[in-house]
């Protein structure tokens, strides 16, 4: 936007109407006579770029490093029954501590970008042994795989 305003400032500088030049760049004529004011009365840095910050920041980066710190954690230690990290416990954590009410589908975003994706954990029996399990794939389980039929040619 600002070598817009520069290069209409340097058309009609050159004795382009402003008429003409805001047609050229496609803005009103009137747009093109308020930056050749801004120039007349600021120089150079009357058509410079103003930063457009937007919303500030819910939390800080202390906040933040804290919340992500959190996922090194068991959520257990929070309170919560079972050890998966989700976004809605994420989001019910920030709040209870900071007081900052973000929505989970916001926070799965969140997280993505700073490199934390969903996790489950593997499911696994209690009573699961190891040694039982291996005695098993090495004995019984290649005699219970189906055997395949021989195929028999078919003749034309």
């Amino acid at each position: 936007m600002e070598a817009r305003r520069r290069l209409a400032v340097t058309r009609v500088g050159e004795g382009w109407s402003p008429t003409d030049t805001a047609a050229f760049l496609g803005v009103h004529v009137e747009t093109v006579r308020k930056w050749v004011r801004k120039h007349r009365a600021g120089g150079a840095d009357g058509l410079a770029g103003k930063p457009h910050p937007g919303r500030r920041r819910f939390l800080t980066p202390d906040q933040e490093a804290e919340a992500l710190g959190w996922l090194t954690q068991k959520p257990t230690d929070f309170g919560f029954r079972t050890d998966l990290w989700t976004a809605a416990r994420v989001a019910q954590l920030i709040r209870d501590k900071f007081g900052v009410a973000y929505h989970p589908s916001y926070l799965r975003e969140w997280l993505s970008e700073r490199r934390h994706t969903p996790q489950k954990p593997a499911r696994r029996a209690k009573q699961r042994d190891p040694a039982a399990l291996d005695r098993w794939l090495a004995d019984d389980y290649p005699a219970a795989q189906k055997k395949s039929r021989p195929t028999t040619p078919i003749s034309s």
